[in-house]
């Protein structure tokens, strides 16, 4: 009797171990698929679930600035398309591009030539995640079943939020908030280094494709009053002239920059072979300076902004920006941020 009572007991107790063992592997089973479902909201007010790992980056449009800022957060490693045409045919692409993320020679193109998607070679490579700045390129994605986190830039602080979503999305919030602090950091060192110069000492510098008339970035309007210059084009755009600027020869000569800054030498070349623009204060003091192409146009928009500053405040003010100091900026950012360590000599080139 003893013993039927005592195997009654362990049976009892058997079965409440069963029981507590299944509902806590349900338990954890609940917990696990939590930790993998992530939704966040996108910059165009989207509601995305992330999938649980993400290992392929797809960048659709705007490149060259999505890219920087994948590379930015320490994720260059896990772009898993090559650029398209427009941006390869550029020598710094696979100057520089190929040294923060060396696989990209290796991958597929996303894009053609007329910026088309090319869904095949998307869909063959399946990428965990699709970037994209392009309300119809979400769209296209979307409707492969592609998860697509779409990021805006109109404004200067624009940047701040992509940094701020983009390390949500890759579970990088460290790295996050310490480029958030590393780029007012250098806003300010860029005003307190600017604050002295009269308004009559500030130089008056134009940028873009000068020989075409046109200042393609607003983002311009931005960088060069916080190098302590004075943008010749900032007093023309109105909330209707949108991103590019155009212009006039006689608004040129009207305005007589004391610098101009463009993109490449061939454009360079231009202006110093055009009679036109032989008695601009900038072309006789031969002021012309190309702005640094690295991960990409520093002009543009791209997380390298802060060293954009600090560049033409060295070409506008070397006595107040040195080619040294500016040597230990561009060293620090491409070190910490996008993990390359440049030589002396690659600094020195990128100074020009």
């Amino acid at each position: 009797m003893k013993s039927s009572k005592r195997m009654i007991v362990l049976l009892l107790a058997m079965a409440l171990c069963v029981f507590c063992f299944a509902g806590c592997t349900q338990s954890k089973a609940a917990d696990t698929k939590g930790s993998t479902e992530r939704t966040v909201t996108d910059m165009a007010g989207r509601t995305v679930t992330l999938p649980a790992e993400i290992n392929k980056i797809g960048t659709f449009g705007a490149i060259g600035v999505l890219n920087t800022f994948v590379e930015t957060m320490g994720a260059g490693d896990k772009i898993c398309n090559e650029g398209s045409p427009t941006f390869v045919k550029s020598p710094s692409w696979s100057k520089y591009q190929y040294l923060f993320a060396p696989q990209l020679p290796n991958c597929l193109p996303f894009q053609g030539a007329d910026s088309e998607i090319l869904m095949e070679n998307v869909l063959s490579v399946k990428p965990d995640l699709c970037l994209t700045m392009d309300s119809a390129m979400t769209a296209q994605l979307e409707a492969q079943g592609l998860t697509v986190i779409q990021l805006s830039w109109t404004k200067t602080d624009d940047v701040k939020e992509c940094i701020t979503l983009l390390g949500e999305v890759l579970n990088k919030q460290d790295v996050a908030k310490d480029y958030l602090s590393y780029f007012d950091d250098m806003v300010a060192k860029a005003d307190k280094l600017t604050k002295n110069i009269a308004e009559t000492d500030k130089k008056k510098v134009v940028y873009g494709t000068i020989s075409q008339f046109t200042q393609p970035h607003i983002i311009a309007e931005w960088w060069i009053p916080e190098a302590g210059g004075i943008s010749v084009t900032s007093a023309s755009r109105t909330a209707t002239t949108g991103e590019t600027l155009t212009y006039t020869m006689e608004d040129l000569l009207q305005w007589n920059p004391d610098a101009m800054i463009v993109t490449d030498k061939s454009e360079k070349d231009k202006i110093l072979a055009d009679a036109r623009f032989a008695d601009l204060t900038a072309v006789k003091n031969n002021a012309i300076y190309i702005m640094p192409r690295i991960a990409h146009v520093w002009g543009n928009r791209t997380t390298e902004q802060p060293l954009t500053i600090m560049w033409t405040m060295n070409k506008l003010y070397p006595n107040i920006m040195s080619n040294k100091d500016l040597a230990d900026d561009i060293k620090y950012f491409y070190s910490h941020f996008l993990k390359y360590d440049f030589t002396d000599e690659q600094i020195q080139e990128i100074i020009g």
